[in-house]
């Protein structure tokens, strides 16, 4: 144990991956925190989000975990990788990371797309899972009515056209409306205006794609599934078929959250994350 992980400081750097005929891992960006022999919690943020946006869980979890928070690929201080991004190869570098960190299996919490992450991870390297918390993530990406298209239609239009920060705006708006929210909104703004319009269009298009309902089964650790309760983003739906369909999976829902359920409601969600993984 480095004397840095004895005090539970922050640490950081980058792991080398492991390279496979198949895929090309990325050398993921990470921070730490926490003492070297402690259980690992690994925290995969969302879309347009990196290690950064972790601050408050780093502080609440670390004096009981190894925290590790990464960058994923062509977010933060991660390179983008060869070709285009997969659900799939994101939880590959994930699991190269762990790896090269020698830790023992993780437990998992990802919020939206780093949900998709971090499920693509126990279905594909159940090995490094220890256990699982979905943050309105979803299995495959739901059907979209009328009303989801047009919102999709004006947020692609906004991507391809406006100024980076205007459509960063709208999305800080979905995520945090309300006045007490100004704080939050603010600073969305600030890190989703800091990626590109590349990384937005082929993560979305990766999000599309990804589709592992039928593989739920298959995985086996123990699994919380983490719902906002005025999440427009990803419907309700989604989460209860995580529920319904994986073994050994709970549902929680929490009260007035929307989809960015760690930053709106924390005192609410580490009590919950906490409950859980002192039950595991």
């Amino acid at each position: 144990m480095s004397p840095a992980d004895a005090l539970g400081r922050r640490s950081e750097g980058t792991i080398a991956p492991v390279v496979s005929a198949r895929v090309v891992p990325v050398a993921l960006h990470y921070e730490s925190r926490g003492p070297g022999d402690a259980p690992p919690l690994l925290l995969l943020h969302g879309l347009g989000c990196s290690s950064h946006d972790w601050g408050a869980q780093l502080a609440a979890f670390s004096p009981r975990y190894r925290v590790i928070a990464p960058d994923l690929r062509d977010h933060g201080r991660s390179p983008r990788g060869r070709g285009r991004p997969t659900i799939g190869a994101m939880a590959g570098d994930v699991a190269a990371l762990l790896a090269g960190l020698d830790v023992p299996p993780a437990h998992v919490m990802g919020l939206s797309s780093g949900g998709c992450v971090a499920l693509a991870l126990a279905v594909d390297h159940p090995s490094r899972v220890r256990s699982l918390t979905l943050v309105n993530a979803f299995a495959a990406r739901p059907p979209a009515g009328m009303r989801e298209l047009a919102q999709l239609v004006a947020s692609l239009a906004l991507l391809a056209f406006a100024p980076k920060r205007v459509f960063a705006a709208h999305v800080a708006r979905g995520l945090f409306p309300r006045p007490d929210q100004r704080g939050l909104y603010h600073t969305a703004v600030e890190r989703f205006a800091a990626n590109s319009r590349r990384t937005y269009l082929e993560s979305l298009a990766a999000l599309g794609s990804f589709d592992v309902r039928h593989r739920l089964t298959e995985v086996r650790c123990p699994t919380l599934v983490v719902a906002g309760a005025d999440d427009t983003t990803v419907p309700l739906v989604a989460k209860t078929l995580l529920h319904r369909t994986m073994p050994r999976a709970d549902l929680i829902i929490i009260p007035d959250s929307g989809h960015a359920t760690p930053y709106d409601q924390p005192w609410r969600f580490h009590k919950v994350l906490r409950a859980f993984l002192d039950a595991h």
